[in-house]
């Protein structure tokens, strides 16, 4: 059996975190609404967009939860919301969880990595993780390295995984998109936007990564 090693590295005090989330949406007011049912409005910004988009949009964002029931009442808070089903929750050897996609076409995983509950259900959000999937996890980890992100964790090239600080909405971690649509539950495929966009603290320039997803300049850098 081969074991993987978790490595960590830090590019030191200048490094750049995620600071806002930005989903693309055709609807604004209907996205708000959905959202705000969902209980994930706080974490992320909306725009309005008509950019064309196709299949997988490459990206996930991930909520990590106390125990099932909380699970439970996250997915369906967003299926009452409208959101579509694409995994049910399920027990596995990881814990529980499950999918479902927005309106908009966003794709949220909920899940716990507890198999029992110890307590009532909440609305509380421990983590929120933004997964990007990416062709190759160790060229696209080298290229937020040198935009100043400081690597936390990071699993040969299947999985990379960026600090954060306090004001972050989100971490960011990478993973490969085959494996990553694989765990979600859809094809692979996809052509066009990926319809989401993202800003860093302590940057004030605007780039496009290796797998076309894009970061713009801070508001405070904007002219």
């Amino acid at each position: 059996m081969t074991t993987t090693t978790a490595h960590t590295a830090s590019t030191g005090s200048t490094s750049v975190s995620l600071a806002t989330v930005t989903l693309e949406v055709p609807d604004t007011e209907a996205a708000h609404r959905f959202y705000a049912a969902f209980g994930v409005d706080a974490h992320i910004q909306l725009r309005a967009s008509e950019g064309e988009s196709t299949g997988f949009r490459g990206f996930t964002l991930a909520l990590t939860v106390s125990g099932p029931a909380t699970v439970d009442g996250f997915l369906d808070a967003a299926v009452a919301a409208g959101a579509t089903v694409l995994k049910p929750a399920t027990k596995s050897l990881w814990g529980y969880g499950g999918v479902v996609q927005a309106p908009d076409g966003t794709i949220w995983k909920v899940a716990t990595s507890a198999k029992k509950d110890t307590g009532p259900a909440t609305r509380e959000i421990d983590e929120l993780v933004l997964l990007l999937g990416v062709e190759d996890v160790k060229a696209s980890k080298q290229f937020y390295v040198d935009q100043g992100l400081a690597v936390a964790k990071s699993f040969g090239g299947k999985y990379a995984e960026f600090t954060s600080d306090a004001t972050s909405p989100a971490k960011l971690a990478l993973y490969k998109r085959r494996a990553l649509a694989k765990d979600l539950g859809v094809p692979a495929d996809g052509t066009g936007s990926h319809r989401v966009a993202l800003t860093g603290t302590g940057t004030d320039t605007t780039f496009t990564d290796p797998d076309g997803f894009t970061w713009e300049a801070a508001p405070s850098a904007r002219s």
